[in-house]
């Protein structure tokens, strides 16, 4: 469909942003974005939770400050008690209470499935916004969340997943990325950024090059993944979203031999408020690694290069 053409519209969808960015004077800049789903805990508060840190956190990843957020809700009220509602919304309440976000309304439909999520509005300097697109050879690449948030998932509707791995993926989906993104801020010269959601890793990082004069070289084992996501996916609970990534990016990315078969599945797992990920000059990687991880995000890490080769590819070994 044809776009409307704006001089203030910094970033809209047609480069898969976390989040539109319109300019509104010299010195700031509006940060839109939204985002709903389907349950994918049992507990509804927690879900709530999970729900609101996913949708803000495509916010953090533009680099900007999330102020406002309306509550979007569709709920069977026929078939469900009000209380399961109730215990979605004060969850996702709390997580914005967390990241300093006052909710000033929303809308609610009556639905045969539960949804939950947010419309959330920050706002940000025009010449600070972190792009998805930007990498340049020689930078090196991070990942702050480990993956298989999608798999666990799966293999819960099941009753396959332990209790242990089970808190690991609640831990890192109800995470916000906001300690992460000031850190990376306050870093400077990064030249790229987005978050990992439902495109999985291999399909986030593919837009991020997408059509560009340069390409990705990942380190299979770096990539910092849940422990137990292996023998889960070995029995199965693969979700059906990671076939349908796969498949749609497998034309941009190489599988080295030396790559696990397992490890190239998870890469593109369908995650739900995922880490983020970001290209900076390969001279302050480990510094800025250092600062995550000491500010209590253990298992970032330094998962590749960006590379002049193979332009608008991603070469995994």
């Amino acid at each position: 469909m044809p776009l409307i053409s704006d001089p203030h519209l910094l970033t809209g969808y047609e480069h898969a942003e976390d989040a539109g960015v319109y300019q509104l004077s010299d010195d700031l800049a509006l940060v839109q974005t939204v985002d709903f789903f389907t349950p994918t805990v049992d507990d509804p508060y927690t879900f709530g939770q999970i729900a609101a840190t996913n949708a803000i956190n495509d916010i953090y990843a533009m680099g900007a400050k999330p102020l406002t957020a309306m509550n979007i809700v569709c709920f069977p009220i026929k078939t469900m008690d009000k209380s399961v509602l109730r215990d979605v919304l004060r969850g996702g309440l709390d997580k914005m209470r967390e990241a300093g976000v006052l909710l000033i309304g929303g809308h609610s439909v009556e639905d045969n499935e539960i949804k939950y999520g947010l419309s959330v509005t920050g706002t940000i300097h025009p010449r600070r916004v972190l792009m998805n697109r930007g990498a340049r050879p020689g930078d090196k690449l991070i990942l702050t969340k480990p993956l298989g948030t999608g798999i666990i998932s799966t293999a819960l509707k099941a009753d396959a997943a332990s209790d242990a791995v089970l808190a690991k993926s609640i831990a890192c989906m109800t995470e916000l990325n906001r300690k992460a993104a000031e850190l990376v801020i306050a870093a400077g010269e990064i030249h790229s950024c987005t978050d990992i959601t439902g495109f999985g890793f291999l399909g986030h990082a593919s837009e991020t090059i997408e059509g560009s004069d340069v390409g990705l070289r990942i380190a299979a084992r770096s990539i910092p993944i849940i422990e137990g996501v292996k023998e889960l996916l070995e029995e199965g609970y693969a979700p059906g979203g990671l076939t349908r990534n796969r498949n749609y990016r497998l034309a941009q990315v190489e599988k080295g031999p030396s790559c696990p078969d397992w490890i190239f599945d998870v890469c593109f797992d369908p995650q739900t408020a995922g880490g983020l990920f970001f290209s900076l000059p390969a001279d302050k990687a480990q510094t800025l690694l250092d600062a995550l991880r000491e500010a209590g995000i253990k298992e970032a890490a330094i998962v590749g290069d960006v590379v002049g080769s193979h332009p608008g590819k991603i070469l995994i070994v």
